[in-house]
């Protein structure tokens, strides 16, 4: 089976969030269960030199942005045992940054021809392109409308991947001939809501969509969670379905992680306890046994910072201590600088992304709390259970898929179901309240660290619906 993956971003090249580890971990999963997939992605200014000179030259071509005429050059190189393509084009991604400039539009679209018309002379025929969000979403919508009955490129099969259906691609009409160069007898397939909707129109084509969560597969059917597509959704659901992303299991191994203080196991955690009071001193935390919450996300509001906001004070009144690891809005930055500031002994906030900080608190921290307003998957509830951290999580999306409430039979994590302080509150005082119980909460951390969620489940799910997708009828 020969896969391609076609994102915007993947580790270890260029990253601004899940996205880059989903691509970037995935297909080493596939590989190993016998497939050949490859990524394909921008070759972005941010990419290093080092990296850069172990990439080899293929060719370069011309592709078609409606009627512009734009250079391509395409670069070839094998990371971690995965072949890796690179889009080059100076003009369109030789910039500071990934996303949030004015022509977004005719960057994507650039590169997402471009990666079609790549096939001609890579030497590689997939059976499947599978698609990572809007940026990649005109891919389905070209291959069907100028490539399918091309010689060469009969019976590839498309497949969407939704990582978060909030960002869409949603621009005026007039993109459509001037910058996708689509003709308007085929506006049917992008136009939603009195605008060009990239999104819509991978939706619309592709084989198959695919999020990144069982339960976040059917929340999309609902208003609430859809950002206004759930109407196509709902006459689409039959080729709409979800896979749990997973981690690496070798990167994220508390057992071998070089930058946590002391390694510690499934079967022997005493370790943890070396790393919680390493977190004690290097966060400026009192000492004392009391609880830790960790709390690594973006400080923005759909991560459920406005929930914490408001039952801070009380959990802090519980006799817990925090750190916290994450930038984002302001307003939020500046509350927990506050906090921080008010607390210094129970509070420690660092703004920005720090790997090994992050580490540090999946390992070192007693809980993790994650009350998202939604989570199309979520990898750091994952990340803190394979450290023996239990999350504390509302029941939203993959936070749903993979905790399970503690009060029930084989217990991972505490969770709460409505968008509610009050709620999160409840899961908190369950939590410390087991945590007090050492028995009980040693129980719960070994069940935790033994959850089992790596790629190689999730692998296997693709390569069932490849396989699916891709059978002779």
């Amino acid at each position: 089976m020969n896969v391609l993956f076609a994102a915007s971003e993947a580790v270890p090249y260029a990253a601004s969030g899940g996205l880059a580890d989903v691509v970037g971990s995935l297909p080493k999963a596939i590989n190993e269960l016998g497939s050949d997939c490859r990524i394909v992605m921008p070759l972005y200014r941010s990419i290093s030199e080092e990296f850069r000179n172990e990439m080899t030259f293929v060719k370069n071509i011309t592709v078609d942005v409606s009627w512009r005429k734009q250079y391509c050059g395409i670069f070839k190189a094998v990371k971690n045992d995965i072949v890796f393509y690179f889009i080059d084009n100076e003009y369109y991604f030789n910039r500071d940054g990934l996303y949030g400039f004015y022509d977004d539009c005719e960057r994507f679209v650039f590169f997402d021809r471009a990666v079609l018309e790549m096939l001609k002379y890579i030497g590689f025929k997939p059976d499947v392109i599978n698609c990572h969000d809007w940026q990649t979403a005109l891919i389905p919508v070209y291959y069907n409308i100028y490539y399918k009955y091309q010689q060469g490129y009969d019976k590839i099969k498309t497949v969407f991947t939704i990582h978060n259906i909030e960002y869409q691609g949603r621009y005026g009409r007039e993109v459509l001939n001037d910058v996708m160069g689509i003709p308007m007898y085929n506006a049917n397939l992008l136009e939603y809501d009195g605008y060009i909707n990239m999104l819509k129109g991978a939706i619309e084509v592709a084989d198959e969509i695919v999020t990144v969560s069982p339960a976040y597969a059917w929340e999309i059917l609902d208003p609430w969670y859809s950002h206004g597509l759930d109407r196509i959704l709902v006459t689409k659901q039959y080729k709409l379905r979800g896979i749990m992303n997973g981690i690496d299991n070798e990167s994220y191994d508390p057992a071998t992680d070089d930058s946590i203080p002391k390694n510690f196991s499934a079967d022997d955690f005493s370790g943890k306890a070396e790393c919680k009071k390493s977190l004690i001193k290097q966060a400026g935390l009192a000492e004392g046994d009391e609880p830790i919450i960790g709390i690594v996300t973006r400080f923005v509001n759909h991560k459920g910072i406005d929930l914490i906001r408001s039952a801070f004070e009380e959990m802090i009144g519980m006799g817990i201590k925090f750190a916290i690891l994450g930038s984002g809005e302001k307003i939020y930055e500046d509350f927990f600088k506050e906090m921080a500031a008010r607390y210094p002994d129970r509070v420690q906030v660092q703004t920005g992304f720090c790997p090994k900080c992050s580490r540090m608190i999946y390992a070192g921290a007693d809980m993790f709390l994650m009350p998202s307003q939604s989570e199309p998957c979520g990898l750091a509830q994952l990340i803190a259970m394979r450290y023996g951290t239990i999350p504390i999580v509302r029941e939203t999306g993959g936070l749903r898929d993979s905790v399970r409430d503690n009060g029930g039979e084989n217990g991972n994590g505490f969770t709460f179901k409505t968008y509610s302080a009050n709620d999160m509150l409840d899961a908190v005082r369950r939590a410390k309240h087991d945590y007090e119980n050492k028995t009980v909460w040693n129980d719960l951390i070994a069940r935790a660290m033994k959850c089992d969620y790596s790629w190689g489940a999730s692998a296997k799910l693709y390569i069932d619906l490849y396989k699916e997708i891709t059978k002779t009828e």
